[in-house]
């Protein structure tokens, strides 16, 4: 089933190959890492070092990190610059690389020409305990080292050069000797840039994989912690010392905590003429079609008239329920006093939120990560924001909807990220 994501270009793509020389280096950075180093001799790579091949040798999805509370990155290519970041722990882990590759571009050219970097994301604090301590992630220091101490090298080679400039140092053999290795070895060092001084990045709200998921949201009215994991919200909800709103991703009562925050907005008028609360629509009408009908979906899906058609042979409940969006508007304009919960889907209001126009960009990408995870009705967002939630949830879709999916997706490519 993946093989159709592949061939379209929506699963393991842009990824950088690594063998020879540079598979060298990459075990170099595990080393460092106190990491055992791979036995593949070619693999591929995403931004941050991540190989899905080697996830897959290690039985370790993210075998870079050490602990939850310790990220890593390596780093042993310019064509890495760009990349998507295939395996994130944290929702700002491709800003990081950007950061990185941003501020060191020239460096990382003059490194990786026989050297690697390991990056490590630390946050001054050694573990997590509890989730309470992600209250603390404030602020990232980004710091590097390179393999082969290839600074240290720079500075002999600078050294050995002016010795030999030096009165009649330039008939030492043994200085001629040692000139000659360095630049063998090494090349002429004495120009690139191998200076990497730490990067240091204020974190407010962010995403992390860590205690099974959690959204930490820090920039609003009041903090809140949303929870993926059941089990780890019911013991924080132990916890009487932290003023911090939790939730769990859910309850019915985030939906009203996101939109009086003003971090999410729910306009159901406006969101009815969208091409999102179409493709909604069109999610809850397959998972109530039938296992088997006489055409292909994507051909339903496409056509007005046979939407119609097979929408007409559900159930009366299940139609309500499919265009309880369309009924609510309807009757609104002649029943003031209607509510929405008398008539639309409660999943709909949760699937048709989307982030508060105030919000800035970086932040409207983790809302719509967690209004994602909250409900992934949306296949195009649940894509675009929850991608491995989205290649879970394909594999249990008819073959005919898969190929709706994948013509969705390949239409909106230049629309985000």
């Amino acid at each position: 089933m993946m093989d159709k994501l592949k061939a379209a270009g929506l699963f393991g793509g842009a990824l950088v190959p690594v063998s020879g020389s540079l598979a060298q280096r990459y075990n170099d950075c595990l080393s460092l890492l106190g990491m055992e180093p791979t036995q593949l001799s070619s693999f591929s790579i995403d931004a941050m070092g991540w190989s899905p091949e080697i996830a897959e040798e290690k039985q370790e999805p993210y075998y870079l990190n050490i602990g939850e509370a310790n990220s890593n990155a390596i780093i042993i290519s310019p064509a890495q610059e760009g990349k998507p970041v295939h395996k994130p722990f944290h929702s700002f882990d491709r800003d990081i690389m950007e950061a990185i590759f941003a501020a060191y571009g020239q460096e990382i050219r003059d490194i990786t020409k026989n050297a690697a970097i390991c990056v490590q994301l630390d946050q001054n604090v050694d573990a997590y305990y509890e989730p309470f301590d992600l209250l603390q992630y404030q602020k990232l220091s980004l710091s590097f080292t390179i393999t082969h101490d290839l600074l240290e090298k720079q500075k002999e080679q600078i050294t050995l050069v002016e010795t030999f400039l030096e009165g009649n140092h330039f008939i030492d053999q043994q200085l001629h000797e040692k000139l000659l290795r360095s630049a063998q070895q090494y090349g002429d060092l004495r120009h690139r840039k191998l200076q990497l001084e730490p990067i240091v990045l204020d974190i407010k709200s962010f995403y992390t994989k860590a205690f099974g998921g959690i959204f930490v949201l820090r920039d609003f009215i009041t903090d809140l912690i949303v929870f993926e994991s059941m089990e780890v919200f019911e013991k924080a909800i132990r916890d009487t010392v932290h003023e911090v709103n939790l939730f769990h991703v859910s309850h019915n009562e985030l939906t009203a905590a996101l939109v009086n925050q003003l971090i999410a907005d729910f306009d159901i008028k406006r969101a009815a003429k969208t091409e999102r609360y179409a493709r909604i629509k069109k999610q809850f009408f397959v998972e109530h079609l039938p296992k088997t009908i006489d055409r292909p979906l994507d051909e339903v899906l496409d056509s007005p008239f046979l939407f119609k058609k097979y929408l007409n042979e559900l159930d009366p409940e299940t139609q309500k329920k499919i265009l309880s969006v369309e009924i609510y508007n309807q009757r609104k304009i002649v029943e003031r006093e209607l509510k929405i919960n008398e008539v639309v889907d409660p999943e709909y209001t949760k699937a048709l939120l989307e982030p508060h126009s105030s919000l800035e960009e970086e932040q409207k990408e983790l809302i719509w990560k967690l209004l994602t995870r909250m409900i992934p009705k949306d296949p195009l967002h649940v894509y675009w924001y929850n991608k491995e939630q989205f290649y879970a949830l394909f594999k249990t879709w008819p073959e005919s909807y898969q190929d709706w999916v994948i013509g969705c997706i390949l239409d909106h490519q230049n629309t985000t990220v």
